[in-house]
């Protein structure tokens, strides 16, 4: 005899998989509207940066500013899907990430620019959050790889439209690049109609506090030590008081924030978490993932466009077999987890995917043959599909209903934490690794560097002449293969990580994780002629 659960109203919603696609259609837009808006700039920055006379430490915080606001702000959007409507928090965040976006486009200055970006990133921490706690909500477990997959491909064709369109903007005179902040304003206005429409959540709420304290506190903690990083060796040494300063501060505010998150009855990152084995080495994973991902790929259009002198266009073609990797194997590895249950094999092979990838681009130089490139992007592209959304899958896994939002979030926000450290450390390396190789060659060539501009704004490389042009050309080259080289490490750290976690099959119910265990005997029976228990809505 077949047994079905209902599913509780406060944490699982009986779907149809229509239902479920029609209420995930104006999620995976707002989500594709977020990924777009972030990556129409990465081909079009070289640009942007020049044209507002920034140079290559406004170029990392660019892109460091926007990680950082998602950072902050992620376990605060985690917190309230666990108090609110989520239907009304993903709708403000989309609202948020488009008024950020509008803004940025009417900026004047990096300054400007660096501050919308903020804004930007308060919209996507939202968007990032919200959008794994809605799946947990709806789908259970052992679906839920087969709509991660989905999620995963809306996550690789926005990734792979953004730089091209981008480029498109940014090399037709009439649109210019500000056009690249407002080019996502219909499709946000689109994912709001649409989610309107269709998605129609239980809304639970309790009564609850959210931890401004500790929100405050974690965010000095980790802006302190991204300053430090960012100007350490450029506006002062490594070694010196003002290092000594910025360390120690980072590390009193870390210190002060833990002891206020032990004793607040709502934390933010609730402590306890950390009690769980999975959720420990997911987020060790997840900050190792966060700093190759971010870090060393954010400059690959940095790259394209000075050291081969590619324009913005051509940039985005050339990264589409990361992006491929990406797309394929985030949907097929989807699937295939949802048939068996089965993930951490997966989440084993992209770590070391993903490893393998950086090292091989750490030979990466300004002449290296593009079909070489090729492979190596397209290693990183599938590890990186086979590892993001299921350190997630995994976490949610083995927590129970009421902590769907503060475990989802507290992996995205450690995954965001690790992206933007790598950004503004690997930006602090090649910003030192170019100058240092640029004075290089130039006094190969007996010109004095200290006249050459080598330290200040992004060089145009098309206005060089041919000596210089090519002296540039290869410190950028050598720079961005110094980045890759010093991400390979983070890779092998997800990769022990992810071999120390205990692998549970995943669970056909949102409910209590123990209810895989009463399953799986369950099961067992069920082939010696005995009756299987099935719950949620994944039978």
């Amino acid at each position: 005899m077949t047994q079905a659960t209902a599913p509780s109203r406060a944490t699982a919603v009986d779907m149809t998989h229509r239902q479920i696609l029609e209420a995930l259609s104006g999620l995976l837009l707002g989500m594709f509207v977020a990924i777009l808006s972030s990556t129409v700039v990465s081909n079009a920055l070289p640009r942007i940066i020049t044209e507002l006379h920034g140079g290559q430490s406004a170029y990392t915080w660019v892109v460091t500013s926007t990680l950082l606001a998602t950072t902050a702000t992620t376990p605060i959007w985690g917190k309230l899907a666990d108090l609110a409507s989520k239907k009304l928090l993903v709708q403000l965040a989309l609202t948020v990430f488009v008024l950020g976006s509008v803004l940025a486009g009417l900026a004047q200055s990096t300054g400007q620019l660096i501050a919308c970006r903020v804004l930007q990133g308060v919209g996507a921490g939202g968007l990032t959050a919200l959008a794994q706690v809605i799946m947990a909500t709806m789908i259970t477990p052992r679906e839920r790889g087969r709509y991660s997959g989905y999620l995963g491909a809306v996550m690789a064709v926005g990734t792979i439209g953004g730089p091209l369109i981008g480029g498109v903007i940014v090399d037709t005179d009439w649109l210019g690049w500000r056009w690249c902040f407002y080019v996502g304003v219909p499709f946000a206005i689109l994912a709001l109609i649409v989610l309107q429409k269709t998605l129609h959540l239980p809304v639970v709420k309790r009564a609850a506090k959210i931890d401004w304290w500790g929100a405050t506190l974690i965010t000095a903690a980790v802006s302190l030590l991204l300053i430090w990083v960012t100007l350490a060796g450029d506006k002062y040494d490594w070694i010196s008081w003002q290092t000594a300063v910025m360390v120690a501060g980072a590390l009193l505010l870390g210190v002060i924030a833990v002891r206020v998150e032990n004793r607040a009855s709502e934390p933010m990152i609730p402590p306890r978490l950390f009690r769980n084995r999975t959720i420990t080495l997911a987020v060790v994973a997840s900050i190792a993932v966060g700093v190759g991902m971010f870090g060393a790929s954010v400059f690959l259009g940095q790259y394209f466009q000075i050291s081969r002198g590619e324009s913005p266009t051509m940039s985005g073609l050339m990264t589409l077999p990361m992006i491929g990797g990406l797309l394929v194997s985030s949907t097929v590895v989807g699937r295939i987890i949802t048939n068996t249950g089965r993930w951490k094999r997966y989440l084993v092979a992209g770590s070391a995917l993903l490893t393998a990838g950086f090292a091989l681009m750490g030979t990466l130089r300004y002449d290296t043959p593009y079909w070489q490139l090729s492979i190596y992007m397209a290693l990183i592209g599938i590890g990186l599909g086979m590892t993001m959304q299921n350190l997630v899958l995994a976490v949610q896994n083995t927590v129970g209903p009421h902590e769907l939002g503060a475990a989802s979030s507290v992996v995205a926000f450690f995954r965001s934490l690790g992206g933007a450290v790598g950004v503004s450390a690997l930006g602090a390396i090649l910003g030192h690794k170019v100058k240092d190789y640029i004075a290089d060659g130039l006094a190969g060539l007996g010109i004095n560097a200290a006249g050459s501009g080598s330290g200040g704004t992004l060089p145009n490389v098309h206005t060089l002449p041919a000596p210089i042009r090519t002296v540039v050309e290869s410190a950028y080259g050598h720079g961005a293969g110094d980045i890759f080289l010093a991400a390979a490490p983070f890779g092998l750290i997800a990769l022990i990580a992810v071999c120390f976690i205990k692998e549970i099959p995943l669970r056909r119910s949102n409910g209590d994780p123990l209810a895989a265990e009463v399953e799986r005997e369950s099961t067992v029976a069920a082939g010696g002629g005995a009756s299987v228990v099935r719950t949620g809505i994944g039978d």
